[in-house]
């Protein structure tokens, strides 16, 4: 061709010619459809750049692929415990190539199905909840859509082959008792999250075994249940203190809920810990910054952010999970917040 020629603009048409397909598989290769076999998509990615072929309008096929879109949602982002899991999300997504998009449960509510819909048109390639209340139907509506998806502490029962990711709840529940019972507390309440929450059941569990073994019998009126906020804290304390025999030690099944004892009691008059030994759950790191310092069962919560990206990762590419279920290790960090009982 000579230097004064022009040469005839590509079409969908002859670059299907070149490659040897229809004209709406050439289509499906330039909008990144995944129904075409990879070989067919070699070949039409080859006469498309042999041809200079340019969608209007469109993104072109041929420039870098675009990191995979994972949605990550909570039911707030106020708390240490979403900071720090984050933390880890954000971590090892970048070392995965993975894009990340933030959001909050309620602002994402609606029918399963048309959210499903609406997450798949958006590119969504995956999707992490985080002590997110989605129901097996929600999770179910976005798999069947190609959306892979990966729990965190799950609120809800996530349902039959879905990758859930938390900590060793039952045994860091039965380790924070078996502290209180070796500082000679007998009267121990348990202040939870929502009844529904596996990860406050285990902790709950653990509770209970802990007293079980000491012969220690189980009093309704010392178990309580709520959200993992401090307000939930406070209105526990606030019960329990007022009971006439009120317990010597409060196990708050987050940190965030044993903010809330910590001032209810100092609004009381109720000194931490000479008159109530207080222990948290979670390790974040405002048990650090309370007065005092907050006694805690640590999750590994930057680690439990890293695991959920690589699972959801090895789903994404067509993998299985190694296991559905995954735990990590607590581990008890004694402070100030607990002392030897009152004789």
């Amino acid at each position: 061709m000579s230097e004064s020629e022009v040469r005839p603009r590509a079409t969908l048409g002859s670059v299907a010619a070149l490659a040897g397909v229809s004209i709406p598989t050439v289509s499906k290769v330039i909008n990144e459809r995944e129904d075409v076999a990879p070989a067919t998509r070699k070949r039409v990615l080859e006469a498309l750049r042999t041809a200079e072929y340019h969608p209007p309008g469109q993104r072109n096929a041929l420039a870098p692929p675009r990191s995979p879109l994972v949605d990550v949602m909570v039911d707030s982002v106020t708390t240490a415990y979403y900071a720090e899991v984050m933390d880890g999300i954000l971590d090892c997504a970048k070392s995965h190539g993975l894009e990340i998009v933030l959001s909050t449960t309620e602002q994402r509510r609606g029918p399963s199905g048309d959210l499903a819909d609406r997450m798949q048109s958006q590119g969504r390639r995956g999707l992490i909840l985080v002590t997110s209340r989605w129901s097996a139907r929600e999770i179910k509506a976005a798999k069947k859509r190609g959306i892979a998806v990966v729990v965190i502490d799950p609120i809800n029962p996530p349902g039959t082959g879905v990758a859930s990711v938390g900590a060793t709840n039952w045994a860091g529940g039965k380790a924070a008792t078996e502290h209180l019972l070796g500082l000679g507390h007998t009267r121990i309440a348990f202040i939870g999250g929502p009844t529904s929450a596996e990860c406050s059941q285990d902790r709950e569990h653990g509770y209970v075994a802990a007293l079980l073994e000491r012969g220690i019998p189980i009093s309704g009126e010392y178990v309580l249940a709520g959200t993992f906020d401090p307000a939930t804290g406070r209105r526990g304390a606030a019960q329990l203190l007022a009971l006439d025999s009120p317990p010597q030690a409060i196990f708050a099944a987050s940190d965030s809920i044993a903010l809330g004892v910590l001032a209810e009691a100092h609004a009381r008059g109720v000194s931490i810990p000479e008159d109530l030994s207080v222990i948290g759950f979670d390790g974040t790191y405002i048990s650090e910054q309370t007065s005092p310092q907050l006694t805690t069962v640590a999750q590994p919560l930057r680690e439990m952010g890293r695991t959920a990206v690589r699972a959801l990762t090895r789903e994404m590419e067509g993998g299985k999970p190694d296991l559905t279920r995954v735990e990590l290790a607590t581990q008890l960090i004694i402070r100030s917040s607990t002392a030897p009982a009152s004789p």
